[in-house]
C-alpha cells in the first residue's frame, strides 16, 4: 500500500492516452486488415477470430494480460502492476468502445488507411508503439509479454528479448497456419518492427544526447574552455594510463549531438593527444541547469 502512495497525477493521465493510443492503433489500423499486433495483443487478436463473436478482443486483453501482471507483482512491484492493469483497462474499454460502440464498421477497412495492408502495416506500428512507449515511460506496460518473459527466459536459458522474438515468431506462425497464408503475418513483422523502433525513440527520448570521455594530461585548460564555450558544468575523474603509468585526467561532458564537433575540436585544440570517447545518452536528469558540476 506505500507503494501506491506514490501514484502521480502525470502518470495516470499519460497511462490513460497510452491504452487510447494503442487501442486505436490495432482498432483502426491492424484489425479491419486481419494484421496482427505483437505479444500478448496479438495473441488477443487471434484468439478473437477463432473464437465466437461474444469473446472480443477486449475481453481476451483483460483475461491475458491482468494475470500475468499479478503473477509478476512480487518481481515488478505494486507500483508497475497498478500502473500495467490500468493501462490495459483503458486499452480494452477504448476498444470496446470504437468496435461496439462507435456507430460504424471496423472490420473491412481501415478508416483512414482503407485497405492499403502495407500502410495499415506501418501506421499501425508506429501507432501500438507509441502507446507501449508511453506506458514503459511512464512506469507501466501496456501488454504481458514482457512479464512473460521474466518469468520463463531464465528457465529457458534465454535472454528476455530473445523470448519475446520467438513468442511473436510463433505467433505469427500460427496465424498464418489459420489463415491459410503467411502473407499478412509476414506484413505484420512489419508492424512489429515499427513498434519497436518506436518504442525505443518514446523511451529513451525524442532527442539524445552525447556524452563525451576525455582523457587528457591538460584538464585545468580543457575544463575551463568547455565550461565558458558550453556554459555547463564539467565532472573530473582522477585516472592513470595503463601502459605508460602516467597520472591523467578522464573529463565527463554531455552535449548535444550538434555540438560533438565543436567539443572535437576545443579539445584537440588544447591537447592534440587526448583521447576522446563519444556516446549516446538516452536521459538527462539534473536537478539545475548544468550537465555535471
Amino acid at each position: 500500500m506505500q507503494q501506491l502512495k506514490q501514484i502521480k497525477v502525470k502518470n495516470m493521465i499519460m497511462l490513460t492516452l497510452a491504452g487510447v493510443i494503442s487501442a486505436i492503433g490495432v482498432t483502426f489500423f491492424l484489425a479491419p486488415v486481419k494484421l496482427y499486433d505483437s505479444g500478448i495483443s496479438g495473441t488477443s487478436m487471434l484468439l478473437s477470430q477463432l473464437t465466437p463473436d461474444y469473446l472480443t478482443l477486449s475481453m481476451f486483453l483483460l483475461a491475458l494480460n491482468i494475470p500475468l501482471f499479478l503473477y509478476g507483482l512480487k518481481r515488478e512491484g505494486v507500483l508497475f502492476t497498478f500502473y500495467s492493469i490500468y493501462s490495459v483497462a483503458i486499452y480494452s474499454l477504448t476498444a470496446f468502445i470504437i468496435n461496439d460502440v462507435i456507430p460504424k464498421d471496423f472490420s473491412r477497412a481501415s478508416p483512414l488507411a482503407g485497405t492499403d495492408v502495407l500502410l495499415c502495416a506501418l501506421f499501425g506500428g508506429v501507432i501500438c508503439g507509441t502507446g507501449s512507449g508511453l506506458s514503459v515511460r511512464y512506469g507501466g506496460a501496456i501488454d504481458g509479454i514482457e512479464v512473460l518473459a521474466v518469468i520463463f527466459a531464465k528457465k529457458l536459458g534465454l535472454t528476455v528479448g530473445t523470448f519475446i522474438f520467438i513468442y511473436n515468431v510463433i505467433l505469427y506462425i500460427f496465424c498464418g497456419v489459420f489463415i491459410h497464408s503467411f502473407i499478412l503475418p509476414l506484413y505484420s513483422i512489419i508492424t512489429y518492427v515499427c513498434a519497436l523502433k518506436t518504442i525505443d525513440f518514446i523511451v529513451d527520448g525524442l532527442d539524445r544526447a552525447k556524452c563525451a570521455v576525455i582523457v587528457t594530461t591538460r584538464p585545468d585548460e580543457i575544463c575551463d574552455t568547455l565550461s565558458e564555450e558550453f556554459g555547463t558544468g564539467v565532472t573530473r575523474l582522477a585516472a592513470r594510463g595503463g601502459y605508460s603509468n602516467k597520472e591523467k585526467t578522464m573529463i565527463y561532458f554531455v552535449v548535444n549531438r550538434f555540438q560533438v564537433t565543436k567539443l572535437r575540436n576545443i579539445v584537440h585544440s588544447i591537447d592534440e593527444m587526448a583521447f576522446i570517447t563519444i556516446s549516446d545518452v538516452a536521459d538527462v536528469f539534473s536537478s539545475n541547469q548544468n550537465n555535471a558540476e
